[in-house]
Parts: C-alpha cells; structure tokens; sequence
C-alpha cells in the first residue's frame, strides 16, 4: 500500500468554488467521501464556514457550468447533479455526481487511467490550495501520473508533491524523499527567503513581496516554508546529542 499527497495552487478567475473560498479563506472544504468509475464521478464534501461563506460556496457548487475537480476550463457539457444534504449554521454537507464528456478530465480519472482501480481518494481546500491524498494499493506508475497531472493543470494552476510513502502491514510507513533531502519547492522558496533577507532581524522583504516576486500565491509560499522549516527543525535535533552529553554529566 502506498500513500501520495500533493497540492494543486489554482489560479482564479476559473473556478467559481474556488474563488469564492479565495474571497472567503476562512472556510475550508474536506471530502467525506470520493469516487470515481470511467465515466462518472461523485462526491460528498463537508463544509465549514460563516453564513456568508456556506451561502457563497452553496451557489459556487450550483453553478451550472461547475463540475466538481473537472480540468477543463471551457464548458465540457457534462452532466451533473448537486443535492445538499445537511445544513448547520457553520455546517454544509453537499453531494455531488456528474458524468463526464468526451473532453472531460480530473484528478480521479487521472489517477484511476494511471494508476488502476482500488483507489481511496481525501481531500483538503482553503483559499486557493487543494490538498490531495490518495492511498493505492500496489506500485502504479507515479510518475507517469504526477507528468499528466502537470500537463492538465498547467493552465489552471501548479502542483506539488509533497509525499510518496510507503506502508507495510504492522510497520511504520517509509518515504520515498531521502531524510536529508527537501522537495525542489521547498529548496528553492528556502534558497530565496534567505537571499532577499526574510530571516534577517528586522525582515527585509514581507512574504506577500517575495511570493509576488516567486510567482506564487502567498499561501503556497508559506506552506513552503513551513514545511522545510518543520524538515529542517526536526533533522537538527535528530543528529544533535549535545543535550543529551549534558543530561548525562548532571
């Protein structure tokens, strides 16, 4: 069994749910449920939210070109159902199916054309970040399906892979990224902040410039960053046994 988690950045101005999380970037949307067959796919996501960020995702959903994951930019004329289920004032639960077109395409498809059925799809939005993990039984070709998720995506958006591991019955799961290695987004968000003086004491650049210079949302940067913070923090004090000589002597 293998875990893949990657990040889809989109670009707005496209897709109706995401620019209204975009103007709203206090509600997020999780998946409770994700499937998908040769022709359909359908979900169930759970939404939270202030009133006006449920009301405002509720009609991004119904809108009638919208398509739940679909990579097309123009109207691909599928067929599609939404329903809502549940409904708290913080609270949407929405159901979604729709069946593809001849030019229709999406991270499920994808996933299933390249990497075979028995796939369990959980999902992650906030603002314009889209949180994929898919967990799939045996070795499919990531590669191949990571390069036709770029190619798809390319005038929608970026992505990023941010794991690939792989689990054993009783074991702990092992990462296909060496320890000592960050992703190439990571290095060079690191590479970058260092250099234009974002750690310098006061900063020298704010992170909403050195996104704009990056080209990338702010967001996305300071997940970045995060992260290899978080990578770097934690290999440090794995190879550092200073406190552990001085606990000793005392």
């Amino acid at each position: 069994m293998r875990e893949l988690l990657f990040e889809l950045d989109y670009q707005t101005g496209w897709n109706p749910v995401v620019d209204t999380l975009v103007d709203h970037p206090a509600a997020t949307i999780r998946s409770l449920s994700c499937h998908v067959t040769t022709d359909r796919l359908w979900r169930v996501d759970y939404i939270e939210g202030d009133a006006g960020a449920l009301a405002a995702i509720e009609a991004a959903y119904k809108t009638a070109d919208y398509f739940p994951d679909c990579l097309v930019t123009d109207d691909c004329e599928a067929l599609s159902e939404t329903q809502v289920l549940d409904r708290t004032e913080r609270s949407l639960v929405i159901y979604c199916v729709w069946e593809r077109s001849e030019v229709c395409t999406s991270v499920p498809h994808l996933a299933l054309e390249h990497l075979g059925e028995g796939l369990l799809f959980e999902t992650r939005q906030e603002t314009n970040r889209y949180i994929w993990r898919i967990i799939l039984p045996g070795d499919g070709p990531i590669d191949s399906f990571a390069a036709a998720l770029r190619t798809e995506i390319t005038d929608v958006g970026g992505m990023e892979l941010l794991r690939l591991s792989d689990h054993t019955p009783g074991g702990a799961a092992v990462t296909a990224q060496r320890d000592d290695e960050l992703p190439t987004e990571q290095r060079q968000a690191l590479h970058a902040a260092v250099a234009r003086g974002y750690y310098e004491t006061p900063r020298e650049i704010a992170l909403t410039t050195l996104a704009e210079e990056l080209g990338v949302p702010q967001s996305t940067l300071s997940y970045r960053l995060q992260r290899a913070e978080a990578h770097l923090a934690t290999t440090f004090v794995a190879g550092d046994s200073s406190l552990d000589s001085l606990s000793t002597r005392d």
